[in-house]
C-alpha cells in the first residue's frame, strides 16, 4: 500500500477518533473541554419527587450549585436529566453505573438498594423529598359510579397495580386488614400507572391502586373516586433520594451541591406553593389543581429532606412485604442509609413536622390560596365566591386528614355541622356511628351554607 493508499484509508478512523473521545459515561469526562456529565434519574410525574426531580430541574439550582462547586474542583460540569415513569428503570441504570443519583418511593428504594448490593453496585439513602405520615399519598380508586362500596367488595375483583411500589405495598396491608389474602382473593394485575388507568376506564380493571399523583389525577378528571384513603392504615410513606456509593465517594462535593440544591427547591416549594404548582403543572402537563393537592400549602405531601427516624422506622417495616412478594431476601436498611451527606452538606435544622391539614380555597386568577380551619367554613367561602370563580377547593377527611377535591369529596352533615371523607366508605361509617347525620352531595352543602 502507497502513502496516499494508507493516507485514504486511514482518514475514516481519524474522523471517528474525536467522536470516540466526545462520548462520556455518568460522572465522567465527557470529552467536551474536560466537562464532567452528572446523571440523574427522576420522575416528573411523581410529583413527590419534584424538589429532586421537575421542580429542582425547572430552577436551574443544581445547575448553579455545580457551577460553584466547579470553580472549587477546577472541574466543569454538566447535568443530564433523565425522565422515567417509575423508580424500576432508575434503579436498573443506577445498577448498571448509568445514573448517578435517582428519587423514587419507600419500595423503590427497597429494591434499589436489594438491587446494588446483589449486582456489586451498592447505593445509599441519602434524603427525603415528600412524606405523609400516615401514608395517604396511595389510594384505591374505582370508576365513577362503580358498585363497590368497600376493600371487601374486592373479593374475586381485578386490581390494577405497579408490583414493588409503594401503591402495591398499600394495597397488599389494606386487602389483608378487610381479611381478604392479596395472593389469592383478588386478581392483581402488573400495569404501569398509566396502562392501569386506561384498564380501569376501559373496564378491563375494576379497581386502581397507585400513587401520587394518579389517584387524585383521575378523581379530578371525573374518571374515579376513591374507595380506600392509603391514610387509614396510619403508617408513614415517602419518596427519598438515592445515590450510588461509589459516586458518594468519588464526587463528594458533587453529591454535596446537589442535597444543597434540594434543600433550596424545598425552600422554593414551602415559600411559594402556588408558583411552584403552576411550574410543576407546567413541566409535567397535569392539572396544577392536581398537583396542588399533594404539593400544596395544606397539601398531602409535606415536603421536608431529612432522614427522619419515624420514615426510616416505616422503611424497616416495609421489607417483610417485599420479602413474602418475592422481591426481596433481606434489606440492611441501616446500612443503606446515609444521613452523613446532608448533615455536611444542609446546615439548617430540618423543618417541624406536619401539622393537621385546613381546607383551602384557590379562587381563578389569584396567586394565593385562602386557608380554613373548618370544612364549613371552605363551604361558606365557595357560597359566597359564586359560579365560576373557584379553580379549586381543598377540604382534609374528616378522621385521617388526608386533603382531597371538596367536589369529589363526600359530605355529612350533623347537626349544622360539616365533615368530609375521601372514601364512601368512611362516611358511612361515620353516619353509622353518629344518628341523625347524614351524606348530601356536595352542591346541597354549598348551598346550604351559603343560605
Amino acid at each position: 500500500m502507497n502513502t496516499k493508499r494508507l493516507a485514504r484509508s486511514l482518514a475514516p478512523i481519524a474522523l471517528l477518533l474525536p467522536l470516540a473521545t466526545a462520548c462520556g459515561g455518568p460522572a465522567g469526562a465527557d470529552g467536551s473541554g474536560g466537562a464532567v456529565t452528572v446523571t440523574v434519574g427522576y420522575q416528573s410525574k411523581t410529583i413527590n419527587t419534584v424538589t429532586a426531580g421537575t421542580l429542582l430541574r425547572s430552577l436551574g439550582y443544581f445547575e448553579e450549585e455545580l457551577a460553584e462547586q466547579g470553580r472549587k474542583d477546577g472541574v466543569r460540569y454538566r447535568v443530564q436529566w433523565q425522565d422515567y415513569a417509575t423508580g424500576a428503570p432508575i434503579t436498573a441504570r443506577m445498577t448498571a453505573g448509568k445514573i448517578d443519583i435517582g428519587s423514587m418511593g419507600d419500595f423503590p428504594l427497597l429494591l434499589n438498594a436489594a438491587r446494588g448490593r446483589q449486582l456489586k453496585e451498592p447505593t445509599r439513602l441519602v434524603s427525603v423529598t415528600g412524606y405523609n405520615l400516615r401514608g395517604g399519598l396511595n389510594t384505591v380508586v374505582t370508576g365513577p359510579g362503580s358498585e363497590l362500596r368497600t376493600l371487601a367488595d374486592l373479593k374475586g375483583k381485578r386490581v390494577s397495580t405497579s408490583v414493588g411500589s409503594a401503591a402495591d405495598g398499600t394495597l397488599v396491608r389494606a386487602l389483608r386488614r378487610a381479611g381478604l389474602d392479596p395472593a389469592k382473593d383478588v386478581s392483581k394485575l402488573n400495569q404501569q400507572p398509566s396502562v392501569g388507568a386506561s384498564a380501569l376506564a376501559g373496564g378491563s380493571a375494576d379497581a386502581l391502586s397507585q400513587f401520587v399523583a394518579w389517584p387524585g389525577l383521575l378523581a379530578f378528571q371525573g374518571k374515579a373516586e376513591a374507595l380506600y384513603d392509603g391514610a387509614e392504615l396510619d403508617l408513614p410513606t415517602f419518596h427519598g433520594v438515592t445515590v450510588r456509593e461509589e459516586f458518594a465517594r468519588e464526587r463528594a462535593g458533587v453529591l454535596d451541591a446537589f442535597l444543597r440544591a434540594q434543600r433550596r427547591a424545598t425552600d422554593r416549594l414551602r415559600s411559594a406553593p402556588v408558583a411552584s404548582a403552576e411550574s410543576v403543572a407546567k413541566e409535567t402537563g397535569l392539572p396544577a389543581e392536581v398537583v396542588y393537592l399533594y404539593n400544596g400549602a395544606q397539601g398531602i405531601a409535606t415536603f421536608d429532606p431529612e432522614l427522619r427516624p419515624e420514615l426510616l422506622a416505616a422503611l424497616k417495616e416495609d421489607v417483610p412485604v417485599l420479602r413474602e412478594a418475592g422481591l426481596v431476601k433481606d434489606v440492611d436498611v441501616d446500612a443503606f442509609v446515609d444521613p452523613a451527606p446532608l448533615r455536611r452538606a444542609v446546615a439548617a435544622a430540618g423543618y417541624p413536622k406536619a401539622g393537621a391539614a385546613k381546607a383551602e380555597l384557590w379562587l381563578r386568577g389569584r396567586s394565593a390560596t385562602r386557608a380554613f380551619g373548618t370544612a364549613g367554613e371552605l363551604l361558606e367561602a365557595v357560597a359566597a365566591a359564586g359560579p365560576g370563580t373557584v379553580r379549586a377547593a381543598y377540604v382534609p377527611d374528616a378522621v385521617t386528614g388526608t386533603p382531597w377535591f371538596a367536589d369529589r369529596a363526600v359530605w355529612v352533615t350533623d347537626g349544622g355541622s360539616w365533615r368530609a371523607f375521601v372514601t364512601r366508605a368512611a362516611a358511612g361509617r361515620w353516619v353509622a356511628a353518629h344518628p341523625g347525620s347524614r351524606t348530601v352531595a356536595y352542591a346541597e352543602a354549598v348551598r346550604a351554607a351559603g343560605s
